[in-house]
Parts: C-alpha cells; structure tokens; sequence
C-alpha cells in the first residue's frame, strides 16, 4: 500500500489555515477547498468509535479548521471501501492497515492512507465460560470472516496455546493453522459476531463490535490482543487523486490532535480504544 506523504499537504493546509486567521487570501472557492471557505468531507465510518470520534471533532474542532464533515455510517467493513471507490465519500474511517492492504490487492483500489489514529484491541469473549481452559472438547470458537482481521484473531489465539502460526509470509487463516485442541471454527461477518455469542463456546471480536453488542473489553474480554507494536492501527483514507486533498489534510491533522487523544482516552477509558499517537 502506497502511504501518501501527508507532509506536503500538512504544509498546504496549515498555509490555507494561516491566510485565514490573517483574513487574507480569496472568499471564492475550489474543488480543492484551499480557500477560506468552509469545505464539506463526506466521510464514511463505522458508528463506534469512529463516526463517534468524528462527531466530536464536527461538534468542537471543524469550524475552526475551515471544515465540516457529513458523516456516513456503515455497519459493515465493505461498503465503506465501495462507496469512497465509487466517489460517493471524500474518505472513510473505520479500517485498519492491514484490512486496507488485503482490500487493495483484491480490488486494485487506488487509495491512500494517513497515520495511526487507534487501535482497538480484539478480546476472545464467552457468555458460557469464565476462562479459555474452559473450551470443551469438540467445542466452537466464532471468528471474524475478513482475512486481515482474521489473522490477528489467530494470533491471539496462538498466544493461548489453541494454535499453531505456520513460518513464512503467506496469509494466516483458519485453513492454514494447526489447531492444538479439538475444536471447530465457525467464520462470522464482524458485526454480527457479538450478536451470535450463545451460538459459541468462545468469539474473538474487534473493539468496536464488541463495544456495539455492549461488551467491554476491561470488564468481559477473557483475553486481550496487547498494543505493543501492533500494526493494526486505524487510519484515515481517501482517494489519490481526491481533489479535496487540502481538506482532508486537515482533518487528518485534527484526528492527531491533542484534544482528540484526549476525548479517546476518556471517552473509552476502559482501553477499548487507544490512541496510537
């Protein structure tokens, strides 16, 4: 995946925001939205935490940076990609590198993407058991069906001894393990995981789904993915030849503000959601 270098257009739009404190530069705007006219992102996300996320930067942060942001919320990790595709969105918000790398090889999208915003960490959960040594034999453990989202649930589930990672770079899957208990997978759209917990003995389940179906990663997670150089950060991601491009950068740059680090620490003080900056 290519990483636009957000340097440039940083520069660009710290330069558009200068002209405007100094009330210099044109009243007329472009495409670009380089004027001191407000600039409208249409922005897909999931609901939580990142259209919450958006919201609060809409509601206190937005105004002052010559933007606004019509936020579009999507309750699945696809369409999101179709619609930006498409040019029904300026950007979405809602996926992780990795996700976003498997999604370019598989449809040759030309996107890009900023920095790391957060992570949220996936949880293996149980409405039937209190601890992993509880899985019974011939038992059933629900997983994400996406490939990028699946392989870090395999890896969580490596650390407790379910599973074997095989070497090499290849695509980690529920076909390429070595299963180390008898049990069987059963692969789950993300947001219906949480919803279909009595169907499993154990699911492991991103953040933000599992905070959707009212679990809590301090509170119900058996077991937590840890943040230490994990490369599953959400970004931010656009089109390469957007022609908001400006704009975007600014709200790129809101998204690593300090006022929202500090709205993600409060707002999901229970870590189920970190700032990754």
């Amino acid at each position: 995946m290519r990483h636009r270098s957000l340097a440039a257009i940083g520069l660009a739009a710290v330069a558009t925001l200068g002209l405007a404190a100094c009330g210099g530069g044109s009243s007329s705007s472009d495409a670009s939205g380089s004027s001191s006219d407000v600039v409208t992102l249409t922005v897909g996300a999931t609901p939580s935490p990142h259209a919450k996320i958006l919201t609060y930067i809409n509601d206190n942060l937005a105004a002052d940076a010559g933007i606004k942001l019509d936020i579009v919320e999507y309750t699945d990790y696809v369409q999101p990609n179709t619609a930006l595709n498409d040019g029904d969105l300026d950007a979405n918000f809602y996926q992780t590198v990795p996700y976003l790398e498997n999604a370019e090889k598989q449809f040759g999208y030309n996107f890009e993407a900023g920095e790391g915003i957060h992570l949220e960490p996936l949880g293996v959960f149980s409405n039937k058991h209190k601890s992993l040594d509880e899985l019974p034999d011939g038992g059933t453990i629900g997983i994400i069906s996406d490939t990028a989202n699946q392989s870090r649930a395999l890896e969580l589930l490596a650390t407790q001894g379910l599973v074997s990672i095989p070497e090499g770079d290849g695509d980690v899957n529920i076909n390429t393990v070595t299963k180390l208990k008898n049990f069987d997978f059963r692969e789950v759209e993300g947001p219906q995981l949480v919803r279909s917990l009595d169907d499993f003995d154990y699911a492991v389940i991103n953040g933000n789904f599992a905070q959707e179906g009212g679990k809590t990663i301090s509170g119900d997670a058996l077991v937590v993915e840890s943040p230490v150089d994990n490369p599953a950060v959400n970004v931010l991601v656009w089109k390469g030849d957007s022609k908001k491009v400006d704009a975007i950068a600014k709200l790129e740059k809101l998204l690593h503000s300090d006022e929202v680090k500090q709205y993600i620490e409060k707002t999901w003080s229970d870590g189920s959601v970190i700032p990754a900056f």
